[in-house]
């Protein structure tokens, strides 16, 4: 689940506790993130804690591959607690600079690209996808592994439905003939006859 939502994204947000330090799921993401080629933003949580030690946490970090800006990485660290909600805008603010540093922009137009998050059966076959380029409509044409579909009906992550999703939506997607794997990579076609030669 780390690796594929480290290549569905554009900025990985990884999150540490200040009293517990580095632990496993800590460096499976530092290592997903590091493979997908995607920069981080640390948000050192638990900081309301006593025990709570950041700069001893941000010392154990370049083993790691993680160097903070102030121990001469390139790693913006932000001190939060989210418990108390302290510094969560700071480090909202830090992640948006970070994207507008990186020119972060999706094309609204043109073919819909996106990647598989989850597939399942539900209401027949379902997928969570989250659109990286394009816009998506019901009725559009996509092909995706061996699978392709017009679009019957789209749901947005609180269950509500929709007739379009821009990119960086998470969108739920009903209308595939068959279900395929998580982290494949789901395309537009121009219809349905070239959707069938593309699955061929």
């Amino acid at each position: 689940m780390r690796a594929r939502g480290a290549q569905v994204t554009d900025i990985v947000l990884l999150v540490v506790a200040a009293d517990e330090g580095v632990m496993k799921q800590t460096l499976e993401s530092v290592q997903c993130a590091r493979y997908a080629q995607v920069p981080i933003v640390l948000a050192i949580n638990q900081c309301d804690k006593t025990e709570a030690d950041p700069e001893k946490l941000k010392k154990e970090l370049p083993v790691y591959d993680v160097a903070c800006e102030d121990y001469g990485g390139d790693i913006k660290a932000v001190h939060v607690s989210a418990l108390m909600g302290d510094n969560l805008m700071a480090l909202a603010e830090e992640t948006i600079t970070l994207a507008e540093v990186l020119e972060l922009k999706a094309d609204p137009t043109g073919p819909v690209e996106r990647t598989v998050i989850e597939s399942h059966k539900g209401r027949g076959p379902v997928t969570t996808a989250t659109i990286q380029r394009g816009t998506l409509r019901k009725g559009s044409i996509m092909v995706a592994g061996k699978s392709w579909m017009k679009v019957c009906l789209m749901f947005d992550e609180n269950g509500k439905t929709i007739n379009e999703a821009c990119p960086s939506m998470p969108v739920g997607i009903i209308g595939w003939r068959d279900l395929f794997s998580a982290g494949d990579e789901i395309l537009e076609v121009e219809s349905e006859p070239r959707a069938r030669e593309v699955v061929a």
